[in-house]
């Protein structure tokens, strides 16, 4: 149920900095479905013992765990173009294990898998569980999980981030390359109202691909997330220390396909980087803003642009989408959201949002006209539900943050991962994929956490005390 509009966009006025970090490449069913199969949140219209798919010779496979299995080639990328998904929704989201056989078979040809590869087409099936995404886990028991938020296109990345940015894809909802394109993003609105906004990442940043304004200069606008070098001085960890976050913060992760002169290595979740990486990226967002200034007014939001052709059972179909274009008017797959506050309760939302809805909630809470600003983004920004329902905590009374002891039990599970992924790649034990992406030392920020529990637990208070 959603409250009344003026509710909502008084519960707006809570939040002075909105954060987005938006991921690669998974459905929610892949990532969140466990949460109703392992009964962690029941309520979550997630995955059910009897789900799965067809292959081609009539044979019915059931969903299972990832487990120990891996999606850890470029070959194994599930299909996720426009075609693809087609074939994956039809006859009530029964096409995708047919599909992903078709999708190895093109992409073995541009990435060859290793001599004798067996290739297990039930992986589209897969879904992850606790133990594979451990920070999204705590978030997903603490705070709000939204399970009825759509990609904004039924097709790959470029279409959906577009959706995400301008409220439109210029009518394509296939990728172009290179991916150049000139529509007008929602931070147009922001600076004429002199709204802080910056755009943080580990290469020059999506939004120069997007809106030709921003392709050269407004370098104050632009900064990575977590490296320094000679001419880039600031980073988002850097600013959320000091309590200079800008009311609109967007965090691009490391793509492992659109890489400029950013880090080796990728966190973004799209096959094949390892998720663990992308936990290791939202826990080291998670605790510096949650140990910023910043955070009692803050509005954190963690989705994926798109399903990545992994197996979700929720029809977009069902949900008719606003559009100025007549063709538009669908969403794509569901794919995982989780919305972090300290005015947000623990719970599920079943509120249809795509990523338009980030787009609203922007414009909604700064600017000054908010209804004709949305409007003139299009008919799909005018028409989408923006998140003030979920701000439902009063003002004076704002939940705190993640305990020491839960953060930093977070930090000695990827630190775990980080000696296995080291000591596995050393001995020459994992595929090139997992080398290229084998993790470095501890972050400060990591290291920093680990220091505090340490000297909490001296003092007598052991992990999971409140």
């Amino acid at each position: 149920m959603i409250p009344d509009a003026d509710t909502n966009a008084q519960n707006l006025s809570k939040i002075d900095h909105v954060i987005v970090l938006m991921m690669e490449n998974r459905s929610f069913d892949h990532v969140l479905g466990y949460l109703k199969l392992d009964g962690v949140r029941p309520n979550v219209d997630g995955l059910e013992a009897g789900m799965g798919n067809e292959d081609a010779k009539g044979k019915f496979h059931k969903v299972r765990p990832l487990g120990r299995r891996k999606i850890d080639l470029k070959a194994l990328d599930p299909g996720h173009g426009p075609g693809d998904v087609r074939e994956q929704i039809a006859d009530g989201m029964s096409g995708f294990v047919t599909n992903y056989v078709k999708a190895f078979g093109r992409n073995s040809k541009e990435n060859p898998p290793p001599r004798g590869f067996k290739f297990d087409p039930t992986l589209v099936l897969a879904y992850l569980r606790a133990d594979d995404i451990p920070v999204y886990d705590y978030l997903a028991r603490s705070f709000q999980v939204c399970d009825r938020w759509f990609s904004s296109v039924p097709g790959p990345t470029w279409p959906n981030r577009l959706y995400a940015v301008t409220g439109e894809s210029d009518g394509t909802t296939a990728n172009r390359r290179p991916p150049i394109y000139d529509l007008k993003s929602f931070v147009r609105k922001l600076d004429a109202e002199d709204v802080s906004w910056r755009w943080y990442s580990h290469d020059p940043g999506t939004l120069r691909a997007i809106d030709g304004r921003y392709r050269l200069e407004h370098d104050n606008e632009f900064a990575y997330f977590d490296r320094k070098t000679l001419f880039e001085r600031r980073t988002f960890l850097d600013d959320a220390r000091e309590g200079d976050l800008p009311a609109v913060s967007w965090i691009d992760p490391n793509f492992v396909d659109f890489r400029l002169f950013g880090p080796p290595g990728s966190n973004d979740d799209h096959p094949p980087s390892p998720p663990m990486a992308g936990q290791e990226l939202v826990l080291n967002l998670l605790t510096a803003v949650m140990r910023s200034p910043a955070w009692k007014k803050s509005l954190l939001v963690i989705t994926y642009d798109e399903h990545g052709g992994f197996y979700d059972h929720v029809d977009p179909r069902e949900f008719p989408a606003a559009d100025d274009r007549p063709a538009m008017r669908r969403y794509g797959v569901r794919v995982p959201a989780l919305v972090v506050s300290p005015f947000v309760e623990r719970g599920v939302s079943h509120v249809v949002y795509d990523h338009t809805s980030i787009i609203k909630t922007i414009l909604m809470r700064f600017c000054k006209r908010p209804e004709a600003a949305a409007r003139s983004m299009g008919a799909r920004v005018a028409a989408a539900n923006h998140l003030g329902s979920l701000l439902t905590r009063p003002a004076n009374r704002p939940r705190g943050r993640a305990s020491d002891q839960q953060l930093s039990a977070l930090v000695e599970r990827i630190a775990a991962w980080r000696r296995e992924t080291y000591r596995t790649t050393t001995l020459g034990e994992t595929t090139a994929a997992a080398a290229a992406d084998a993790p470095a030392a501890l972050t400060d920020l990591q290291r920093e956490v680990l220091a505090v529990a340490k000297r909490l637990r001296a003092g007598g208070l052991q992990p999971g005390e409140p």
